[in-house]
Order: C-alpha cells, then structure tokens, then sequence
C-alpha cells in the first residue's frame, strides 16, 4: 500500500482540468447529497448566512439544524491546523459548499478539495467559495470537482493527493467509501463520517446494518447510542482490514434526520486488540446491559437468569464498546470555541452545553448506553424523581453518573437498572415521610 506522503504535495493534474460534463454518468443519489431540480426552471437565490459566513443554497441540499455538526468540524480542522500546521481537506459530498468555505475562512485550511457528485451545483458552490482567494500552481487554496465520492477517493489516492482531514457527510447508511477512504487520508489525519440510518440503529432492519457496517443491530432503548457506536464500528472494521486503527475524537447525534456525526483520528498500525469492539446484550426482563468479547459468545446471560442465552437476552453486534470521546479534545474545542466567542457571556449556550456533555460522557467509568428515567419507572411503576434528584442520588451510593447529550430525560451511569430502580424507590419513600 503506498504511504509515503510528500510534505508539501503539489495537486496533481486531475485537480486543474476542466470538467466534462459526462464525468460522473451514473451517479448515486446517496453520494450526490442534494434535492434535483428537473423542470429547468430558473431559481431565485437563496441566501443564508452561519458564523457570519454568507453564502447561497438554491435548490441544493442544506439544513440549517447541522450548523452544529459543521461547528464541531472546523473546531477539530483547527485545533489539527495549530497542532500540525498544515490543513488539507477534503469535502466528500460538499453540498452547496458551505463546510468548505467554513474550513478554510475559519479552520484556515491550506487547501481544500469541494467535491459534490452534482455537476448541476457548480455554480452555487464556486460562488461561494469566491470569497477566499483561489490562488494558483501550488499557492492554490481551493479546488470545485465532480465526481463519485469512490472515484474522488481513488483518484486522490492513486495521485499521492493525501488530505488531513476527510469529511463525509453522506446519507442513510451508504458505507461504501469506507474501504477507499483510508488510502486517501494522512497518517494521524482526522475523518468526519456521517450516518442517517435511525432505521439500522433502531434494530428495525438487521440485515441493512450488517451489510453496510458488519454489525447485527437489534431493537434496544438507547438506539440513539447504538447508531453512533454501530458507524464507529464500521470503520473500525474496514481499518482494522487495512492494517490501521481508528479512535473517536468526539460521537455527536443530533434528532432533525437523525444524524450520526462521529470525528475519528487514524493510526496506520493495526488495531492493538479488540477489546472495544464486540457486542452488547440488554435484557428485556431486568433492563440490564453487558459487554461481551469474542472469546465470551456463547456465554451469554443475564444476573437475573442462571440460564445461558436467555430469551429476554437482546444482542447486538459486532460494534464499537468503547469511549465515544476524547475529554482532552473536547476541552480544547471548548476551550477554543470560547476563544472565538462561540460560547460564553450568554452566548452559544447549546454549543457550549453540548461540549461539556460530551466531557462528562467522557469518563472511562462510565459504560455505554444509558437509562431513560421514564423506562426506569415505568419498571418500577412509580413516577421518576428529576433528573438531577436522581443522579445526586446514584453518586451519593458510589457510582458514576453524568447527563447524555443524546437523550435529555436520561443518565449514563454504572449503576444497573435494579439498583436505579431500589434508589427512585427509596427517594418516593423520603418524599411521602
């Protein structure tokens, strides 16, 4: 496999030739990213402005509710910039090309490649990127192109065009790219991988997410979560194929779509072990949780049942069992967003209320998942405390608790469901003495 990366690469000829209209023939709708327009009709432009960005969208795809989603990327694009300095990117499926303009006027990408599989968008995107300077030969800081995002991928590849940071914002499960992503990005370079498939991660169609992420998902209550480690361990697999070995930065769901954002960092060395990667049970009579290991299949069972694979058992998997974020990352996101006045004095209270979520979930005593209050209640047939009555009660008994940006009328905690449900009960009891 070739590695070697040139420190300073030049872009190569396929990046500078005029596009012909006939590149991308066959295009696929999940890699193009975008609403088509057939009637021929003339579109009024539509301006909008995020971060003080202006920009315009017609009629291509664009949703105002991921603008956190594109803040966490350029704050990742730039903590990378200052810590390697040097940023190239490479917008996958870029849309009307506002995360491009964002990484490069905000994260101040060296270059970046803005590629949509949309050839009928070339003029949205090139107006608006023409705010920053195109430059030229190798000064040149940004490059339009159409193609497949496989065909963009291989290309890159095959001309030593190596990028520090890839973003992927596809849609539903297409995971096609997976296996051609890894060759086009740097070593200890970052990848920005998008899923919208609330249907595999729910457990409601099994087959779909093995054969785009190997992972055999069934119904469980926090299948928000599972999503997140479901596109995790996607790529764990296809890296772990090629000899590398991905470890997640930050794991962002968002409800509109839904949408499962994951920020992975890349090592070219395979996986050191796969004690993160393997399966999860949940079973329906207890409500508790388990991580298994490979070598534990067929040891399945559940504490309240002496019998190996019972039928209240639920498992998933094979998928991602470990952290979900990097707390030192997140911090200097934090940290930085706060610096350019994201957050703070009032301001961006979501961003900032989500990153510090995300640091608290960060606690490597926490496991994965997470118990729902009205789940816990409802098991216990009373009404559930608050949120914050409830989790100053686990932690008084030694365990660890924390909220969960995915579900707000839920804890993660290591406490089990039975446990959970002897405190509520003992704090109704204090309530009605």
């Amino acid at each position: 496999m070739l590695t070697v990366t040139p420190k300073t690469p030049s872009p190569s000829p396929f990046l500078h030739e005029p596009l012909p209209k006939s590149q991308n023939p066959n295009p696929k709708p999940s890699n193009s990213h975008q609403i088509h327009c057939f009637n021929g009709s003339y579109h009024k432009p539509t301006y909008q402005t995020e971060r003080g960005l202006q920009f315009e969208t017609e009629d291509t795809f664009f949703r105002h509710e991921s603008a956190t989603g594109r803040d966490l990327g350029v704050l990742s694009a730039a903590l990378y910039k200052q810590s390697k300095q040097q940023l190239r990117v490479l917008d996958v499926m870029c849309g009307c090309g506002i995360r491009s303009l964002r990484y490069l006027a905000e994260a101040k990408a060296d270059f970046v490649m803005a590629n949509d599989g949309n050839d009928a968008h070339r003029r949205v995107i090139l107006g608006n990127l023409k705010s920053i300077e195109r430059g030229s030969g190798d000064e040149k800081r940004w490059v339009v192109t159409h193609f497949d995002a496989n065909r963009v991928l291989s290309e890159c590849y095959l001309n030593r065009e190596f990028f520090d940071l890839i973003d992927i914002d596809s849609f539903g499960s297409d995971s096609s790219f997976l296996r051609t992503v890894f060759n086009a990005v740097k070593r200890d370079g970052l990848l920005y991988l998008t899923s919208t498939d609330g249907y595999s991660s729910g457990g409601h169609r099994p087959n779909n997410s093995l054969a785009s992420y190997g992972a055999y998902i069934l119904p469980m209550p926090y299948s928000n979560e599972i999503g997140l480690r479901m596109l995790i361990g996607g790529a764990v697999r296809e890296a772990s194929a090629q000899g590398y070995h991905v470890s997640p930065l930050f794991s962002y769901y968002s409800y509109h779509g839904p949408v499962f954002r994951v920020m992975l960092r890349v090592h070219r060395k395979a996986l050191p072990d796969n004690r993160h990667y393997g399966f999860i049970s949940y079973c329906n009579h207890c409500g508790n949780s388990q991580a298994y290991s490979w070598e534990e299949l067929g040891q399945m069972s559940c504490p309240c049942s002496n019998t190996i694979g019972s039928s209240s058992l639920v498992v998933s998997g094979p998928l991602w069992t470990g952290p979900l974020h990097d707390a030192t990352h997140i911090t200097k996101m934090l940290n930085l967003a706060e610096k350019w006045g994201w957050v703070g004095d009032g301001t961006g209270t979501d961003l900032e209320k989500l990153l510090s979520r995300m640091i608290d979930e960060s606690d490597p005593r926490l496991p994965f998942g997470y118990i729902k209050l009205d789940e816990m209640a409802s098991r216990a047939k009373m009404n559930s405390p608050s949120l914050k009555t409830m989790m100053s009660a686990v932690q008084k008994e030694g365990y660890v608790a924390s909220r969960s940006h995915i579900a707000s009328n839920a804890i993660k905690t290591n406490c089990p469901m039975v446990a959970c449900i002897r405190i509520a009960k003992e704090l109704q009891g204090c309530q009605k003495n």
